[in-house]
């Protein structure tokens, strides 16, 4: 009926030890250089490996998420350090069970504590306070799943006039 494509970039808070760990890392990635040009070449090894490992960890320490909204279905991409892209999940609308706020009714049978029913969960928000985050419960691939998302009005607006009884906003 309507054509429509609405993009959300979300970026992940890092965690609070993240930097210090890159620094320390860093630091003795150097150090064991230096030792290995200086003193002994068996120091070398050691300094190379911390190097390549700075370099995974920095590279999936930092963690974004894109979600498109493009006609029936609901495409979620991870971004590893802002240049690795994988594609998570693309959900079909249609297999929509409910979309509502974390602390909403509607979802209170899937929440951790309290909750009657198990489902495998995946977590996709911001981690930052001042932003609420949704549950979403659906079908992909014959499988009931738990998304934790940010959602923006924009993209939040369109599945609610698109399946507006199985939305709950407030």
């Amino acid at each position: 009926m309507y054509n429509y494509k609405i993009v959300e970039q979300v970026i992940r808070k890092p965690k609070p030890m993240t930097g210090f760990l890159r620094t320390v890392m860093l630091v003795f990635a150097v150090i064991l250089l230096l030792l290995g040009i200086t003193i002994s070449q068996g120091f070398m090894l050691p300094g190379f490996l911390l190097v390549v490992l700075y370099y995974f960890y920095n590279t999936y320490s930092q963690k974004e998420y894109e979600y498109i909204l493009e006609e029936n279905h609901l495409t979620i991409d991870v971004i590893f350090g802002k240049k690795h892209r994988k594609a998570a999940h693309y959900l079909d609308m249609e297999a929509l069970e409910v979309l509502a706020p974390n602390w909403h009714d509607a979802v209170a049978k899937y929440r951790k504590e309290g909750g009657s029913i198990r489902l495998t969960k995946y977590d996709y928000t911001s981690y930052e306070e001042d932003t609420p985050f949704y549950t979403m419960i659906i079908t992909e691939n014959r499988e009931k799943i738990k998304l934790l998302l940010d959602l923006n009005e924009d993209m939040l607006m369109t599945i609610k006039r698109r399946y507006p009884e199985r939305v709950f906003l407030t």
